[in-house]
């Protein structure tokens, strides 16, 4: 695009919004300085590489896309190459099957930061904040669909220590990055069909939960959080960790509650929780994906609910206790893509929501007149952001509009196309 044309557009969509006494430069600023945590599992289908080889306990991923890094090595270099593409803060989710062993005869119980330390190494290398995650699925210690809620005294202790092991690990890259690493936790355990007993399985996951968070570190360096889901693949008709019991376990251990878009009932939206659950919470984690139907696995678009998401982020001045992350993994097309498309479309929703006259809005609602409201909200929706938008991408020099899949394309031919 023609960088005049660009700059001229901005000045006068610009001046629109500064009629309306929105300060651009300063909106700019705050929606930069948001940090965004990216997925590091788009890029090896949540693989790993710790040995195990494929998804099981209620994962799944679609698609056989050529490209995918079959290394950590290759991984971060895709994830190199991808925040080349877009504008703004961003740190990096990584989950523990993402390992490095380098030889060593080591399992999940047992992992240290010398299995990630390639990781925070190239973390503090890109001024890139690590998040961590522990992988309690696809091993042959899962009993089933079931992890730190099984019956099975000898696995469920394995997944508790796995557990603490991954605090510890996170703790680790709090403290190197003087900056704290979120460790969320997800368990797929549940049933398929209608269990009998829906209680002990339920007082298993606590009394877990309770050993694997026993020890207390400092906030400064990792913040811990529990994550539900409604149902999935194998466990259609009872999830342990269900909303109820994932709200209620973070709301007494005083820890985050992650909410994911893709993991409730199709007519619910995670936008309409994050005010009610702050109400009792001190913070969130987000996994910002696009459910269809069922579950999470779609590359983030730029819908009424992810713009709804940043709203609530952004006009209650919560960007200091929720934590955006993105979650889904598409092997249909090409992975690096699938990040620009996720990463970007946040951005821009972050970029929509600061510059809203949403203090005009707010007082015509505060005042009862619902008509102005309306009326102004949906006038608002007309104004140039996109103007605002390819300006933010220019000045910080990241690809403006579809400069960025030509991109794509051509490491696609250099990179990807090489890897068997």
């Amino acid at each position: 695009m023609n960088e005049k044309n660009i700059e001229k557009r901005y000045e006068l969509a610009a001046q629109l919004f500064e009629e309306k006494g929105i300060d651009v430069k300063k909106r700019l600023d705050l929606v930069d300085s948001i940090p965004v945590s990216m997925h590091s599992w788009q890029g090896d289908d949540l693989i790993g590489f710790d040995g195990v080889g494929e998804l099981t306990g209620g994962i799944a991923t679609t698609g056989n896309y050529p490209g995918r890094a079959r290394t950590a090595e290759e991984l971060r270099k895709d994830i190199d190459f991808t925040l080349s593409l877009f504008p703004g803060k961003t740190r990096l989710n990584l989950h523990s099957c993402q390992c490095e062993k380098n030889g060593k005869k080591i399992d999940r119980d047992a992992y240290t930061i010398e299995e990630f330390r390639s990781w925070i190494d190239w973390g503090l290398d890109r001024n890139v904040c690590l998040d961590f995650n522990p992988t309690y699925f696809s091993h042959p210690m899962m009993d089933g669909n079931f992890s730190i809620a099984s019956r099975d005294k000898t696995k469920r202790e394995f997944w508790i220590e796995h557990g603490k092991r991954c605090r510890e690990i996170g703790a680790e890259f709090g403290k190197l990055q003087k900056s704290p690493s979120i460790v969320n936790f997800w368990m797929p355990d549940g049933y398929k069909d209608v269990p009998a007993d829906t209680l002990a399985l339920r007082n298993l996951m606590r009394e877990s939960l309770d050993q694997i968070f026993s020890e207390k570190f400092d906030k400064n360096e990792e913040l811990d959080s529990i994550e539900s889901k409604l149902f999935g693949l194998g466990l259609e008709s009872y999830t342990v960790a269900s909303h109820e019991f994932s709200l209620g376990y973070a709301t007494t251990r005083k820890m985050l509650y992650t909410l994911d878009a893709g993991h409730f009932h199709p007519t619910e939206t995670i936008s309409s929780k994050i005010s009610a659950v702050l109400q009792y919470l001190d913070g969130l984690m987000l996994h910002v994906s696009r459910g269809v139907r069922w579950d999470s696995d779609h590359v983030v678009t730029y819908d009424d609910e992810l713009q709804n998401i940043m709203y609530e982020i952004v006009n209650n001045g919560y960007k200091d206790k929720v934590h955006i992350g993105l979650d889904y993994f598409d092997a249909s097309i090409n992975r690096i893509a699938c990040w620009a498309i996720g990463m970007r479309n946040v951005r821009k929703a972050l970029l929509k929501a600061a510059l809203m006259p949403v203090e005009e809005i707010r007082k015509y609602e505060a005042e009862g007149d619902y008509t102005s409201r309306l009326a102004v909200q949906e006038e608002a929706k007309q104004l140039p952001y996109s103007s605002i938008w390819d300006y933010y991408c220019l000045s910080k020099g990241f690809p403006v509009g579809q400069d960025w899949l030509s991109k794509v394309k051509d490491y696609e031919r250099t990179t990807l196309s090489k890897r068997d």
